[in-house]
């Protein structure tokens, strides 16, 4: 098949716009819970009422700043409540809310905040606002910083006092669907960041149709709730918050990823995740670690085994009675515990961001927690589509959602229309016009397939396709999905541009390489172990397994083990945690030609 196209759901009417939703609940329903909030280390729920006034005293002060319809307002923190209001109370004045992420340098910051012209921002803490002055003499526009901590929000809220709340809903209703929400800028793997234009309509347009589509049991079961830890700066977490307001499911948040995530999600209790594929493979490699380390890796590895096959079962007929009876007795000695890690009641989790692998999956599944993954670009105001839990084809990303057409092009590039599809690159017409075809068709730069159900299956980047010197493509996408997958893996970049063979840069995960080392009675740190048999044999092992999906010739022939991970501060990573592969090429330079022997 070369081109699909699903009927549309919601059609967004010319005056629809994204807080309308937030102001109708606080009028309608304001006792209701529509977040909770984390304070002192306690939950605490906010009602509708209680978030409306909130955005209304946020949105007074911005008016009393002057910020005006369309005004660029910058907004640099980790994922938290006041995020959320703050987004909802710049769009409530016609405002255009410009995410950057927390980590982000000072050149970085400068160059969105300058190339958006943004005439404020909000940062989190004192830091950040050291790196905004930093550069703010080279930022003309920006006429305000306000932060966020240490009473700075409370206190820049106070100076709207003055401002009738007629005025606000005056501004909110002179916007339309078609306006300018939000700039978000992309990862810049190949160069500068580009602002992707997203309107009011695009946002709503995308989770209106997911959540009458191919996501209604997920956002519609009883006591619906979610916990957003992802960076609110990344277009895929943006569009779940979007999504749980639209929804009414109680929407928490958290600022990190880090090990704490584990301890909050059993507190929290949420009936769905989103997460990138990195939290899943740790949730796993954590679970097997502690039944090793406790002596039941053998009962772990049954039951892993046992779940796999339970969940390929459920593709083909379904499980016979012994695989029913094998997985009923390891749902009561494993699953439950792994269930109870994210708290008990979620039975799914939206994964994005990169390949997850059939095999987690299909672990997952037979688990009780079944993940479904999704695809889409910042451009696309995140996803172009995703799986249902009914018809959940494990290894693909689903079908494209209600009212979007995809198109497989003559060189196998995936093409995109649909209202869910970005206006264009802010301030940059020739990109925005080489982004599309001829016939208007948004060009990913993402090489795929469609099955005869129209499933997209992901094969690689049409830009990362590698060359060999004996002229045999290679899309190393699918090979280092494979090998990040192996537990003691943590970044993998394949390379083999004309050359005679392919290779592969790997680094190894901290917390793993503990764990292996006291498994296997080793000492010293990382730079010393890169050579040692044990490891090097414990990784080729994650090779092999991953060259057993591509050619020969699209194999792995040697790879070299890293003594450093590849990190955002290293540069080697974006802030949405890709590989800059231009950057891990130069920095990594010798240790490329010393696996082709220079």
């Amino acid at each position: 098949m070369r081109e699909y196209s699903r009927p549309i759901k919601v059609e967004i009417p010319t005056d629809a716009r994204l807080t309308d939703t937030v102001f109708a609940r606080a009028a309608q329903e304001p006792d209701t819970v529509m977040l909770r909030r984390l304070e002192s280390g306690q939950w605490h729920d906010v009602t509708c009422g209680e978030f409306g006034a909130t955005v209304t005293a946020i949105a007074k002060a911005l008016i009393a700043a002057g910020v005006g319809h369309g005004d660029r307002v910058g907004l640099m923190s980790r994922t938290r409540y006041e995020w959320t209001a703050i987004d909802y109370a710049v769009w409530a004045v016609g405002g255009v809310t410009v995410p950057i992420y927390e980590t982000s340098s000072e050149e970085q910051v400068q160059w969105i905040l300058g190339d958006s012209g943004c005439v404020a921002v909000f940062v989190e803490t004192a830091e950040h606002e050291n790196r905004v002055e930093a550069v703010r003499a080279d930022l003309p526009s920006l006429t305000s910083v306000w932060r966020i901590e240490d009473g700075g929000l409370k206190e820049f809220t106070a100076s709207g006092g003055e401002i009738d709340g007629a005025v606000v809903e005056e501004r909110r209703r002179a916007g339309s669907a078609d306006d300018l929400a939000t700039l978000v800028y992309t990862s810049g793997t190949t160069g500068r960041p580009k602002g992707c234009e997203l309107t009011h309509r695009n946002l709503l347009f995308t989770i209106l149709n997911i959540i009458e589509g191919p996501l209604r049991e997920v956002f519609t079961v009883e006591g619906r709730s979610t916990l957003l830890f992802l960076p609110l700066a990344h277009s895929f977490a943006r569009i779940i918050q979007v999504g749980c307001i639209e929804s009414k499911t109680v929407l928490g948040h958290f600022p990190t990823t880090g090990p704490e995530l584990i301890d909050t999600l059993g507190v929290y209790r949420p009936t769905f995740l989103l997460a990138v594929p990195r939290v899943f493979e740790k949730v796993y490699t954590k679970a097997e670690q502690k039944a090793v380390s406790e002596g039941k890796g053998k009962i772990f590895h049954a039951a892993a085994e046992t779940a796999i096959a339970y969940s390929r079962a459920l593709d083909s007929g379904g499980p016979g009675l012994l695989l029913k009876l094998k997985h009923a007795l390891f749902a009561k000695l494993v699953y439950g515990k792994i269930l109870a890690a994210v708290g008990g009641r979620a039975g799914y989790a939206v994964s994005g961001g990169s390949a997850l692998g059939e095999r987690l999956g299909h672990f997952f599944r037979g688990v009780g927690l079944t993940i479904i993954e999704g695809y889409g670009l910042t451009e696309t105001s995140a996803p172009t589509a995703v799986n249902s839990p009914d018809a959940n084809k494990i290894g693909t990303v689903g079908p494209p959602f209600p009212g979007v057409s995809v198109r497989i092009g003559e060189d196998g590039e995936l093409l995109i229309k649909g209202d869910h599809v970005m206006r264009g690159y802010w301030g940059n017409p020739k990109a925005t016009a080489e982004a599309f075809d001829e016939d208007g068709w948004y060009r990913t730069g993402d090489l795929g397939s469609l099955d005869e159900d129209g499933y997209i299956r992901i094969t690689g980047r049409k830009k990362e396709i590698i060359v060999t010197a004996g002229g045999k493509n290679v899309a190393p996408a699918v090979i280092e999905d494979r090998i990040r997958g192996h537990e003691l893996v943590s970044q993998c970049m394949v390379v083999g541009d004309n050359r005679n063979f392919v290779s592969a840069l790997i680094t190894l995960d901290a917390e793993a390489l503990e764990f292996w080392k006291k498994q296997n009675r080793k000492e010293g740190e990382l730079a010393s172990l890169i050579s040692d048999p044990d490891l090097v044999a414990a990784v080729q092992q994650a090779v092999d397994n991953a060259n057993k999906a591509v050619s020969r010739a699209e194999s792995v022939r040697k790879f070299k083990i890293l003594p450093v991970d590849f990190t955002e501060e290293g540069g080697q990573l974006t802030a949405s945690l890709k590989v800059k592969r231009h950057v891990v090429a130069r920095q990594f330079e010798r240790e490329i030609e010393e696996i082709y022997g220079g």
